[in-house]
């Protein structure tokens, strides 16, 4: 498929508000409204995106003056993107439409300490199983990959991986691209995550997506867009120091918030887990001015309620008044990993 939006900023925008219009659709009034485009120039936008497939007409509305306005909307089974979450002892594997609704989904135990070659063979093994057990889905646009970082998502290559080393260097991207024969983009865990959330209708424009699961770590949007850093090192939130002669870390530190947290855990308080989760929230309110702090991971999927008023509850004692609330479904790293595939054709 020839994605128009992929050459044309104006045809992404565009695409943009038919995606979040959702069934009901909108009109190329409303479109040229909202884009300050013409309409002579929307309409040759729309006419391109209909001539490709990627919208349709759905329908009439009622005009304040004159006939009915037509109503076009996205088409979402124009295209699909594969999600891959590596995590550290887990592969989930899904298959969305153009519009991030997944359509397919697939998950198996895995071992991310038995090196790239044996994880690399899986993850090519599912990518391919859930193509075949979809062959009525096409075209597959890409291959979004989220794993633990640090990472350059640029190069599609992992750092040092805390408690993984022997990926560090290791080329991902390109050796899924060989494989698989498809564009493959590779982010941390967290920044697909957050970019998941940050492109939801009515999202806020800044916020912190705090994941505690087999890590701690953190994506952060900012301005409605993901803050990656130059080197992908932005959001290591489980690596700050919270207790300068705490245990030992895994990343070389002591008393980081991640050991700290995993540790409340495996004595089963999960209120203590909780409260030192607050405290790396309250930093990042504190030094970013964020407008809300989600959390998910699995985790904090087993305790919401905890975990969530254990967060607020320090976060208000410190005169922070940034909303916490459970945002992380089962899959929203997979999820947002296909969106690293999709969020270029809608401009984001």
């Amino acid at each position: 498929m020839n994605v128009p939006a992929l050459r044309s900023p104006n045809a992404a925008l565009v695409l943009d508000l038919l995606r979040t219009a959702g069934e009901t659709g909108i009109s190329r009034l409303e479109l040229a409204e909202r884009t300050r485009l013409t309409p002579q120039a929307v309409s040759k936008i729309t006419a391109r995106l209909r001539s490709e497939g990627l919208a349709t007409e759905a329908g009439h509305r009622a005009s304040t003056g004159g006939k009915p306005r037509t109503v076009l909307r996205l088409v979402p089974t124009a295209g699909y993107a594969v999600g891959v979450h590596l995590d550290r002892d887990e592969l989930t594997t899904l298959l969305t439409d153009l519009a991030g609704a997944v359509v397919a989904r697939r998950t198996r135990a895995l071992d991310l300490g038995a090196g790239a070659g044996p994880v690399l063979d899986a993850v090519t093994e599912e990518v391919r199983g859930l193509s075949a057990g979809s062959s009525e889905f096409a075209p597959v646009l890409g291959v979004g990959v989220a794993m633990p970082g640090p990472l350059d998502h640029r190069a599609g290559v992992p750092g040092r991986v805390t408690g993984f080393p022997e990926w560090e260097g290791h080329p991902v991207r390109e050796e899924l691209a060989r494989r698989l024969g498809l564009p493959v983009v590779l982010d941390k865990d967290t920044n697909a995550a957050a970019l998941g959330l940050a492109v939801r209708p009515a999202a806020p424009g800044s916020f912190a997506y705090v994941h505690l699961g087999t890590g701690l770590g953190a994506g952060l949007v900012l301005g409605g867009a993901p803050l990656r850093g130059d080197r992908t090192g932005a959001g290591e939130l489980g690596h700050q120091t919270v207790q300068l002669d705490g245990p030992p870390c895994g990343c070389g530190g002591r008393g980081c918030l991640e050991v700290l947290c995993l540790a409340a855990v495996a004595r089963g308080d999960d209120a203590g887990a909780a409260r030192v989760l607050g405290a790396g929230a309250a930093n990042v309110v504190r030094l970013l001015d964020i407008d809300e702090v989600l959390l998910g991971g699995r985790l904090v999927l087993a305790a919401p309620e905890v975990f969530a008023g254990g967060v607020r509850e320090v976060l208000a004692g410190l005169g922070l008044t940034a909303p916490v609330r459970v945002a992380g479904e089962r899959d929203a790293v997979a999820a947002g990993a296909a969106w690293l595939i999709l969020a270029p054709i809608f401009g984001k």
